[in-house]
């Protein structure tokens, strides 16, 4: 565990072991209700993210989605995967992401295999398929328990704020 809150935690050469939520926030500006990752593990910058997602009951989409058997939506494990895209994007980048935002351009071949429920532990893994310019494209797996509940590929465009 970090042990100064917002700060990422340095391991072997060219790899950032964790980022907390503050430093999550730090780097994308997405906020509650709609911030879909909780901690970064793993960062390799210009390469690969593993994102941790808990899933919790008290989530406001589960009163709707479904009531009887609540699910987490798909659409939002796509999201969980492009935030977790956008701080890679965001350590890659360094002082140069300064101003900028990660927007999503694409989505191909997304497929859900089991449903997420309260109680997972989502773990997103990220690669960095390859970027020219500001395009970047990504390869993610959504997995719980070490079973891959979802994937797809995906872009993503860096622009100025």
């Amino acid at each position: 565990m970090d042990a100064n809150p917002g700060t990422a935690e340095a391991t072997r050469e060219g790899t950032i072991g964790a980022y907390d939520i503050g430093r999550i926030m730090q780097a994308i500006p997405h906020r509650f209700p709609f911030l879909l990752v909780d901690r970064v593990v793993d960062l390799v910058p210009g390469a690969s993210a593993v994102g941790i997602k808990n899933v919790s009951i008290n989530e406001n989409f589960f009163q709707g989605h479904f009531p009887q058997h609540p699910v987490f939506p798909g659409v939002l494990i796509i999201e969980s995967m492009a935030q977790t895209a956008a701080v890679l994007v965001v350590e890659t980048l360094g002082p140069t992401a300064q101003g900028k935002l990660v927007y999503f351009m694409t989505v191909d071949g997304a497929k859900f295999r089991k449903p997420v429920v309260p109680g997972d532990q989502m773990r997103v893994h990220v690669r960095k398929e390859k970027q020219r310019g500001n395009i970047w494209k990504f390869a993610a797996e959504a997995k719980v328990d070490g079973k891959v509940v979802a994937e797809a590929t995906y872009a993503a465009m860096i622009l100025d704020k």
